[in-house]
């Protein structure tokens, strides 16, 4: 089965690299320049600096090339994903999403979105692009409702130095993935603010909990949230600079610019869930806080204040 990464942003770019291990790989880029670039290099010099694209790699824009491929990884932002997709036949193609985010517009997670394929999986749980390029272990979640796609997926997709893991709970891996980035950016506003590691610890573990009520919420196993998908993929952005979620929250917190072309999925996500959580009575503090801190609705020290200021409970 021959496989195409679509999207070569830092993550897609790093997974054609991985891939590229096993044997050919069809990178698809949008801007010709960017493609053209690409391929004189052999380096993604704006995404993913200082790595070497292997030959196997056929850079391309063309989306032709890209539709001929089995299995298509789709690494672009979930807030595109469908204007992006909509035009695309996948009926006779294996679709994995490896965005991390709920739609704004419709609450829904990027397997939805791609529904039409023949066959949907995510890949998703603790990463950073820079790691996976590099050859360091990695160990991702793969989720897929069927068990022969998703095993065949797993020996397609696995290398010596990317270890997949098969879940057959699509939605609460997916969450996991997108809920923790919002989380993410509160633990970094938190920091940026110094407002300190306990501070953090708290936010992050209360969070986690809020993840967990909308996964059961949407139809999750709540287990689930507790694998690398969930828990992992928290822990990581949580405590990371290399997070973009992570840092987006640090400038916020210490009132710094933030490249507004850096793609951060959590901002997106936070704000999907204020439609989500009216539609399903959930109370989810953090989350609505930090979907008011992302639109400046409120400051660090006004966020602060409200969290601490909530009717005292049981855990």
């Amino acid at each position: 089965m021959s496989v195409a990464v679509i999207g070569a942003g830092a993550f897609g770019t790093a997974l054609a690299v991985a891939l590229a291990s096993k044997g050919p790989v069809t990178l698809w880029a949008r801007n010709p320049e960017h493609t053209a670039a690409m391929r004189d290099t052999r380096q993604n010099s704006h995404r993913l600096p200082g790595v070497d694209l292997p030959d196997e790699i056929t850079v391309s824009a063309e989306l032709e090339t890209v539709l001929g491929c089995d299995t298509l990884l789709f690494a672009v932002p979930t807030q595109r994903l469908r204007v992006f997709s909509a035009d695309l036949d996948l009926s006779g193609h294996i679709a994995v999403a490896c965005c991390k985010g709920i739609e704004v517009t419709t609450g829904v997670g990027p397997t939805s979105i791609l529904a039409g394929a023949r066959h949907v999986a995510a890949l998703t749980g603790p990463s950073f692009a820079d790691d996976i390029a590099r050859g360091l272990p990695t160990a991702l979640t793969l989720a897929c409702a069927d068990r022969q796609v998703a095993e065949t997926l797993q020996t397609q997709l696995s290398t010596p130095k990317l270890r997949l893991y098969r879940a057959s709970d699509v939605i609460g891996a997916e969450l996991g993935g997108a809920l923790k980035n919002v989380i993410a950016i509160g633990c970094g506003a938190v920091m940026g603010a110094g407002l300190g590691d306990s501070a953090r610890a708290a936010l992050l573990t209360r969070g986690f909990a809020e993840m967990q009520r909308v996964a059961v919420a949407l139809g999750a196993q709540p287990e689930t949230l507790m694998g690398l998908s969930g828990l992992g993929d928290l822990t990581l952005t949580c405590t990371s600079d290399k997070s973009r979620n992570y840092r987006l929250g640090l400038a916020l917190g210490a009132g710094t610019e933030f490249d507004a072309a850096i793609t951060v999925e959590g901002a997106g996500t936070a704000r999907a869930l204020r439609g989500v959580a009216a539609k399903h009575g959930l109370d989810l503090p953090i989350c609505a806080t930090v979907a008011d801190l992302v639109d400046d609705k409120v400051n660090v020290p006004g966020a602060m204040a409200r969290l601490m200021a909530r009717p005292l409970k049981e855990e």
